[in-house]
C-alpha cells in the first residue's frame, strides 16, 4: 500500500483496507446485502498477505468461526447486515462473556425482516447495544464517510484487541456504497493483544495489577486453558459462586465505562454558543452538517453534534452542550431510536424534537432544514 495515496474509494473496499492494515487475517461471512462487497474483497486480498477467506453456512456459523480464529491468535471479522445481524447476537454474547477480541461490520439496511435489502436505514442502534443477552459491554462506532471507513475499521480492531472485547462497525448503506476520495493513512498505530509472559503460570481471566484486561495466550502456543460462556473464575472454569460471578459481570462493564475518554468519540461544531443542536450519525450526519453551516450563515445559533462512538453513548460529552441548548432535533432514519438516548441525557433540559424517516430514502438537506426550522420556530 503507498503511503498517503489518494484513491477513489467504495465504503465497503475501504473497510476491508483498513481491516488488513490493521492485521486482520481471518474472514468468515455469508453474503448479505448491503455488506456482500466486504465478503468479496476480503476474499480476494486475504489470501495476498497469508490470510484466510472462508464463506460459512449461515451467520450463526459465520460468527462462531470468528472467534475460534481470535482465540487461535488471528485478528478475525465479519460483516452482515440487519437480519444477518439478528442472527450472531447469541454468539457476540458468548464473545462478550469469553472476552474474546473481534470486529463486526454491520451495514444497516430497511427493517424489520428481510425488509428493503437495498436501502438505507438506521434502525439498529439498539439492537446494537442491547441484542445480546444479559448486562454486557459492548463498543459501537459510526463513520460518516469513506474515510472513516478505513480508519474507523482500524480502530475497531484497536479498541477490540485493547480492551479484549467484541467492537460494532455500525454503517448504514450510503456510506458503505458510496465512493469518494480518500488519503489512505499508513501512520495509524496498530494495537495488538496483551501476551502473557513465557514462562509464568497462566490463567485466562487472572487480572494483575496495571493490566486493563487478562492477557490473552493463542490456542497453539504451549497454554491449556478453558474457554466458556458460563461464568467463570480466574481459571476459565464454570462456577456457580455468586462471588465471582458478582465480580466477573462488574469487571467486564467496568473494563469499558472506567475507560470512557478513550473509547468516546465525538464531532462537534459551533456547539459552545448554540441554542439549538442537531445531533444525527451516518449518512444523516452529513446532511445535518449542511444544514447547520447555512443556518449559521443566517444568524441562527445552531450547532451540530455527531456520536462517532454510540456506545457507550457520549453521555458527558452531550451534557456540556445542554449549558446553552435549549432544543435538539435528533434526525434518524428509524422510528427513534438516538432519541431516547437524547432525551434521557437532556434530562428536561432541553426539549428533544425527533425527526424520523422510514421511507427507505436518505435524508435529504431540505428536509433536515425544513424539520429544523419548524422547531426554531415553534
Amino acid at each position: 500500500m503507498e503511503k498517503n495515496k489518494m484513491r477513489l474509494v467504495q465504503g465497503n473496499e475501504a473497510c476491508v483496507m483498513g481491516a488488513l492494515y490493521a492485521g486482520m487475517r481471518f474472514y468468515a461471512g455469508y453474503p448479505i446485502t448491503p455488506s456482500s462487497e466486504i465478503a468479496e474483497e476480503s476474499s480476494i486480498q486475504l489470501p495476498k498477505v497469508g490470510g484466510k477467506f472462508i464463506q460459512m453456512e449461515d451467520e450463526i456459523a459465520s460468527m462462531a468461526a470468528a472467534i475460534g480464529a481470535s482465540l487461535a491468535g488471528k485478528k478475525a471479522m465479519t460483516a452482515t447486515s440487519g437480519p444477518g445481524f439478528s442472527l450472531k447476537q447469541e454468539n457476540i454474547g458468548f464473545a462478550c462473556m469469553a472476552e474474546v477480541p473481534v470486529v463486526i461490520v454491520n451495514v444497516m439496511r430497511m427493517g424489520p425482516s428481510t425488509g428493503l435489502p437495498t436501502s438505507p436505514a438506521q434502525g439498529d442502534i439498539m439492537q446494537a447495544r442491547w441484542g445480546t443477552h444479559g448486562d454486557h459491554p459492548i463498543i459501537v462506532i459510526t463513520p460518516t464517510s469513506v474515510k472513516e471507513m478505513y480508519e474507523f475499521t482500524i480502530r475497531a480492531f484497536n479498541l477490540a484487541e485493547k480492551y479484549r472485547t467484541p467492537v460494532i462497525l455500525l454503517a448504514d448503506e450510503v456510506i458503505a456504497h458510496m465512493r469518494e476520495g480518500v488519503e489512505i493513512r499508513t501512520d495509524i498505530e496498530v494495537i495488538d493483544r496483551a501476551k502473557p509472559t513465557p514462562g509464568e503460570p497462566y490463567l485466562p481471566y487472572q487480572l494483575k495489577e496495571g493490566d486493563i484486561v487478562p492477557p490473552l495466550a493463542s490456542f497453539g502456543d504451549g497454554y491449556r486453558f478453558h474457554v466458556t460462556g458460563l461464568s467463570h473464575g480466574e481459571n476459565g472454569f464454570p462456577t456457580n459462586s455468586v462471588e465471582i460471578n458478582n465480580a466477573l459481570i462488574r469487571r467486564l462493564n467496568s473494563k469499558i465505562t472506567d475507560h470512557l475518554d478513550d473509547i468516546v468519540e465525538v464531532e462537534e461544531g459551533y456547539t459552545s454558543d448554540a441554542e439549538f443542536l442537531i445531533l444525527s450519525i451516518g449518512s444523516t450526519a452529513r446532511a445535518a452538517k449542511s444544514v447547520v453551516n447555512t443556518l449559521r450563515e443566517q444568524g441562527i445559533k445552531i450547532g451540530y453534534f455527531i456520536p462517532k462512538t454510540v456506545w457507550p453513548f457520549p453521555e458527558k460529552e452531550l451534557k456540556e452542550c445542554f449549558k446553552t441548548v435549549k432544543k435538539v432535533i435528533v434526525p434518524e432514519m428509524n422510528m427513534g431510536q438516538i432519541a431516547l438516548e437524547v432525551e434521557r441525557v437532556a434530562a428536561g433540559q432541553a426539549e428533544v424534537h425527533r425527526l424520523n424517516k422510514v421511507t427507505g430514502e436518505l435524508f435529504t438537506v431540505a428536509e433536515i432544514n425544513d424539520g429544523v426550522m419548524a422547531v426554531i420556530n415553534k
